[in-house]
């Protein structure tokens, strides 16, 4: 049971909201990979973007203050579901997807990854359990796709 390491043309990352980890996702493939392939993110439901996501991308130089949350839905209305492959972060997008597989031919991967809004503490107990799973997703998507041309951390 082999695992295909082809770099798929068009990725999806999903998950519960669209407002923390899938954007989290998609910003971090963009800056890897540039237009190489494209990348959309989408949730289950419409979330708020999470100011704490916008803090800890940008500390990494990724700007996703201008992100909206996305539905499968709305995303199938306004492009389309033209994706070979869907990488799922949570549960319900887990779920979604595999529904979404009877009628487009995309592979799923589900990447369990936790939600980091759960977390109590102070600001910067909070921030680092973002930084904590930004670092997570990061490492993942390297492992999957392989390093960013030129190799820059």
């Amino acid at each position: 049971m082999s695992e295909r390491r082809s770099r798929p043309h068009a990725v999806l990352f999903a998950c519960g909201m669209n407002a923390v980890r899938s954007p989290m996702a998609a910003g971090l493939f963009k800056q890897m990979f540039g237009t190489a392939v494209y990348v959309g993110s989408a949730g289950v439901q419409k979330g708020e973007l999470d100011p704490f996501v916008v803090a800890v991308m940008d500390e990494v130089g990724i700007d996703v203050s201008r992100h909206k949350p996305t539905t499968f839905e709305e995303l199938e209305e306004l492009e389309g579901l033209s994706f070979d492959l869907i990488v799922t972060l949570s549960p319900p997008a887990h779920h979604k997807a595999l529904e979404l597989t009877h009628t487009i031919a995309a592979d799923v991967e589900y990447w369990p990854t936790v939600d980091p809004t759960g977390i109590e503490g102070s600001r910067e107990q909070r921030l680092d359990a973002y930084r904590e799973v930004r670092d997570q997703l990061t490492a993942r998507i390297r492992e999957r796709f392989g390093g960013p041309a030129g190799g820059n951390e």
